[in-house]
């Protein structure tokens, strides 16, 4: 990831670099010229950025609110803690998890990290 990033700032500068006095060349007042070229770069930072991680990270809080909302009964879970349980009783925002043998605790659903095998 962290070279998918170098390298992206890498072509990012480049392509700044040969716009510039391209647009530089065509334009009648340099200082437009000037003030357009120093924004190309900062809008294709906020490309980059958008697709390499705020959407990845969008996508995955979609698929771990969905796989929340389709718990049910009978599911084996992880937990924020560790645990591994099978849910026993689902409520509103509560689950009661059975981690152990006669072992059951209540849980917020949010807690849920994913399902288990």
């Amino acid at each position: 990831m962290k070279s998918i990033i170098t390298h992206s700032f890498a072509a990012i500068a480049a392509v700044a670099a040969l716009i510039s006095p391209a647009l530089a060349e065509g334009a009648a007042d340099p200082q437009q010229a000037n003030g357009f070229a120093q924004l190309i770069p900062l809008l294709l930072i906020m490309v980059i950025f958008y697709f390499l991680l705020i959407r990845p990270q969008q996508k995955k809080v979609k698929e771990h609110r969905n796989i929340i909302e389709a718990l049910k009964k009978g599911d084996k879970v992880i937990t924020g803690g560790g645990f591994y349980g099978t849910i026993v009783d689902v409520k509103d925002d509560f689950l009661k998890v059975e981690i152990a043998e006669n072992v059951r605790v209540k849980i917020k659903r949010d807690t849920i990290v994913g399902l288990s095998d």
